[in-house]
């Protein structure tokens, strides 16, 4: 079990066989970190103006869901056994088959995901092109698969409603379960703080507005190293 901090409260939420591997649902969820170090974290932010998109390709992030912590399991299935209940398997104990997400922290409903025809995303919650655009443009191959692939950067969530997220930052995009976006914003604080990405100003305002509203929200912790393994290139 795990607890979702949120600004209803506190929630109990049934999780599959996860990872243990702390991201965006599961860290924010147990609530690792100090008392109100999201917004502490969210005010220490850089603040400079959006780059542009110019240059952005998925594959400078390197081959999707890329294998980064060895464990013989590419990092969207990593993911799907982390926040999805009542999983199944198809061969072995990586490729998931079947599960549920119960209460999707973005629009608050269950969803069933099955392999081959899903209705669950693995959402990178700073989208991957919103880092091009401040900062990652400028990182190598290695801190650029390290994010794509960061299981603090990553969160099982609703295919159609993650769909109209695109690529925004928190001025222009929060998910309409509004009891998840304390905790959605603290991920992205976080997210934003360990990799060194900007934010523009209206971006941090918008966060700050957010976490004014749970100032004991916690910061979220954990994740993989900033380096993807050198085995692991990008186009």
């Amino acid at each position: 079990m795990m607890c979702a901090v949120t600004v209803a409260g506190c929630k109990e939420q049934t999780t599959g066989s996860g990872s243990g591997s702390g991201g965006a649902g599961a860290t924010a969820g147990t609530g690792a970190g100090s008392g109100g170090a999201a917004l502490t974290a969210a005010e220490s932010l850089t603040v400079k103006g959006r780059a542009p998109k110019t240059g952005y390709e998925r594959e400078k992030f390197g081959t999707a869901w890329a294998d980064t912590d060895s464990n013989s399991c590419d990092t969207r299935d990593d993911i799907l056994k982390r926040d999805l209940a009542e999983v199944k398997f198809t061969g072995g104990v990586c490729k998931v088959s079947y599960g549920v997400l119960e209460s999707d922290p973005y629009s608050g409903k269950d969803v069933t995901y099955r392999r081959g025809s899903s209705k669950v995303d693995i959402d990178h919650v700073v989208a991957l092109s919103d880092a091009w655009q401040k900062g990652a443009k400028y990182w190598d191959a290695g801190k650029r698969i390290a994010l794509a692939n960061d299981p603090l950067n990553l969160l099982a969530v609703d295919a159609s409603t993650n769909r109209s997220k695109g690529d925004g930052d928190t001025a222009t995009w929060l998910p309409p379960n509004k009891a998840y976006r304390c905790t959605y914003v603290a991920a992205q604080v976080a997210v934003k703080k360990k990799y060194g990405l900007w934010v523009t100003a209206a971006e941090k305002s918008a966060m700050e507005k957010v976490l004014e509203t749970c100032p004991g929200q916690k910061l979220p912790t954990g994740g993989n190293p900033t380096k993807a393994p050198e085995r692991f290139h990008a186009g």
